[in-house]
This record gives C-alpha cells, sequence and structure tokens, in this order.
C-alpha cells in the first residue's frame, strides 16, 4: 500500500498527525514532521521521526523542509480547527489554513510532491434542507463556520495546484475523529472531553437536547484512509466516515452512562451529520472497521492509562 521515499507530515506531533506518523515511521519511511506545537506534543513523536519545529505559514521554511528532505508527499494535517476561535477570529483562521496550505501546495509545486490534505466533512457540507444524510460527495458544500469554509478553500487551492501544476492531491473529508491521544483540555473532540470527565468523577455537559449526531471514526481507521491515499488515484476528494449518526446522549450511554448536566444549544451548531463514504470504498478500498462500541472503551482505557489511573 505505501510508496518509496520520505514524506512530511504537517501537523505531525499533534492528535491524527502523530499517529499517522507512528504508522509511517513503522512502514520503515523516513519521516520529517513539521509542528509549531501549539496544540501538539513533542512527546507523541516516534524517536525515528525528524522534527521541525515551524509554522506552516513560514513559507520558506517549509519549502526548505521540503527541498532538504526529498519528500515524495506531503501529508498535511496541520490546521487551526477550534471552531469557536475561527468564528472569534477569522482572520487568524483564514491566515493558517488557507495561507498554510499555500505554503504547503507551493513547497509540493517546486519539489514535485503529492499532497494528502486532511479536510473537514461535517463542516464542509453544513446543514441545510434537502441535505442527504449520510452525505455524499456530489451534496453541495454549504459551510455554517469560517472553519468550514477555510477548509473548503484548502480543497480548492489544492484542485486548482492539480491543474495548474499538475501537482497531484487527494483531499479527504473526515469526520469526528477520536480515539487515544486526543486531549480532553481546551478544543478537543467531545469523546475525549468525555472521557476525561468521568476519570475526573466530574459531570459531562450536553448541549441542548444531547441528539445532535455526528460520525464518529476511529483514528487508526483515519490513518489507513491517509495511507490508502497515498498511493491511490490523485485529484479526488473523498468523503472519510462510517455512515452512521451517534447523538452525544449515545456517548454518554456507551462510555456508562456517567452523570451528565445540560447547557443550552449552542448557536449555529449542526444538527444532524454523517458521511457517505461509498466512494472512497470504491476508490481507495476503504472501510472503517472500528465502531464506536469498540472505540470509546479503548479511548477511554488510553486516557485513563495516560492519567496513570
Amino acid at each position: 500500500m505505501a510508496t518509496a521515499g520520505p514524506v512530511i507530515v504537517t501537523g505531525g506531533a499533534g492528535f491524527i498527525g502523530s499517529t499517522l506518523t507512528d504508522a509511517l515511521v513503522a512502514s520503515g519511511r523516513e519521516v520529517h514532521v513539521i509542528d509549531n506545537l501549539a496544540t501538539g506534543h513533542r512527546e507523541n513523536l516516534p524517536p525515528d521521526a525528524t522534527f521541525h519545529q515551524m509554522d506552516i505559514r513560514d513559507a520558506a521554511a517549509v519549502a526548505r523542509v521540503a527541498s532538504g528532505s526529498g519528500a515524495v508527499a506531503i501529508f498535511h494535517m496541520a490546521a487551526q480547527a477550534d471552531v469557536r476561535k475561527a468564528i472569534e477570529d477569522p482572520a487568524f483562521d483564514a491566515d493558517v489554513n488557507i495561507g498554510g496550505t499555500l505554503s504547503v501546495l507551493e513547497a509540493a509545486r517546486v519539489n514535485g510532491a503529492r499532497v494528502i490534505f486532511a479536510a473537514t466533512g461535517g463542516g464542509a457540507y453544513g446543514e441545510y434542507d434537502g441535505l442527504s444524510i449520510p452525505t455524499p460527495e456530489s451534496a453541495e458544500p454549504r459551510p455554517m463556520s469560517h472553519y468550514g469554509q477555510s477548509k473548503l478553500s484548502g480543497e480548492a487551492y489544492c484542485a486548482l495546484y492539480g491543474r495548474l501544476y499538475e501537482i497531484p492531491t487527494v483531499r479527504l473529508r473526515l469526520g469526528n475523529v477520536y480515539g487515544p491521544r486526543q486531549d480532553p483540555h481546551g478544543e478537543a473532540g467531545v469523546v475525549a472531553i468525555f472521557s476525561g470527565k468521568l476519570i475526573d468523577g466530574e459531570p459531562m455537559t450536553v448541549f441542548g437536547d444531547g441528539l445532535q449526531t455526528r460520525d464518529y471514526v476511529y483514528v487508526d481507521d483515519v490513518v489507513d484512509a491517509f495511507l490508502r491515499a497515498e498511493a491511490g488515484a490523485p485529484d479526488i476528494t473523498l468523503n472519510i466516515g462510517t455512515g452512521r449518526e451517534v447523538s452525544v446522549l449515545d456517548l454518554v450511554r456507551i462510555l456508562g452512562g456517567g452523570d451528565a448536566v445540560h447547557a443550552p444549544a449552542r448557536a449555529g451548531e449542526v444538527q444532524r451529520s454523517a458521511l457517505d463514504a461509498a466512494l472512497a470504498a470504491t476508490v481507495l478500498g476503504w472501510t472503517p472497521s472500528v465502531q464506536v462500541e469498540e472505540g470509546l472503551p479503548l479511548t477511554h482505557s488510553a486516557l485513563a492509562a495516560a492519567r496513570g489511573v
């Protein structure tokens, strides 16, 4: 499945990026990680990965790493992923998610590398009358946040570089990724937040009625999709999700039904989201293997072990 040659993982010290880095190193690849450690952690990285602490908006620095490493592919995972911060500071969100993506694409153009771009699923499609759920790639994207719009713009720039410069790019629209290493503090996935609350003996906060749904996809399955995408067909956008709607109340139940308190619903939150990943199955031979009933306990156990509980 994997191809030969060095690779770069931007955001490689983060949750998904470090899990991908582990898999690439384990397969014998030479891996260069770019991360500014704003949200990533150096201790997430395997010793065999070469670490470059820098910001992806520094185009010259990114280009030097690409040229010096001889990378044949760049897995672009680095992003500003805090939806609330994106709404509060849309210029910063665009600077990181659009400007940073342009840095990566320019480095790929000069060095002839393939780009595998971590896009967003639910954040891109939004929610509107007539939207099919699970949602296929043929649906019209209508983002409801600056974050969704900036990531969608990154997709468009990837496609542009394919047309103008014949740079092969694959855009993977991810569902709600969860699993070990997800940070329960700050802006993190609800799975990690709920697990952290359970460990600390604190109630889980459910916004609104808790019936809002998301497509929760386990991080190891997501990594498998990225590895397949490196060697798969270029110039394509693919959903990576389970196609299954899981509500917030379902998460509480599967995690063991701990105490929960309700808070007012958050304005602008999508009520239902799930991704149709049939095209990924056809193009990449990818299907998810971990359902939430298995993945949630694995995530909870990993967080508890990291806490020494």
